[in-house]
């Protein structure tokens, strides 16, 4: 049974950062792939970053150049630094994780078991 659980959205101002959190138990945390999927209303849920056991990371296009995914092995702890956020970041924000497979942030957003998601509003 995994157990997923986010923190730190919120409000930002356009070109503002934030940082997410996320809590892994920790099977996948130490031998899953895990990450950060995001769904806009009225939009199809998408993949933003992932990152593997070995600390391997994939971003999606948009998130390049201003989100870093890292983990903190010692606490279990996966986090998601946004920068230069824009309008369009807008959208709840999942922490995500799977087992097998390849491990990227497409593959997460279809097969990935999700928490509850942290809102994030860029205006």
């Amino acid at each position: 049974h995994v157990q997923l659980v986010e923190s730190g959205g919120g409000a930002v101002p356009a070109g503002g950062s934030r940082r997410l959190s996320c809590t892994i138990s920790g099977y996948f945390y130490t031998r899953g792939c895990v990450g950060w999927v995001r769904q806009a209303r009225g939009k199809e849920r998408e993949g933003v970053a992932s990152i593997d056991h070995e600390g391997t990371t994939n971003y999606a296009h948009s998130a390049k150049g201003r989100f870093t995914i890292s983990k903190d092995n010692a606490e279990q702890i996966l986090y998601l630094q946004m920068n230069n956020l824009k309008p369009e970041d807008t959208a709840m924000y999942y922490c995500a994780a799977m087992y097998g497979g390849t491990c990227d942030e497409t593959q997460l957003s279809m097969f990935g078991f999700r928490g509850q998601g942290t809102q994030v509003t860029v205006s």
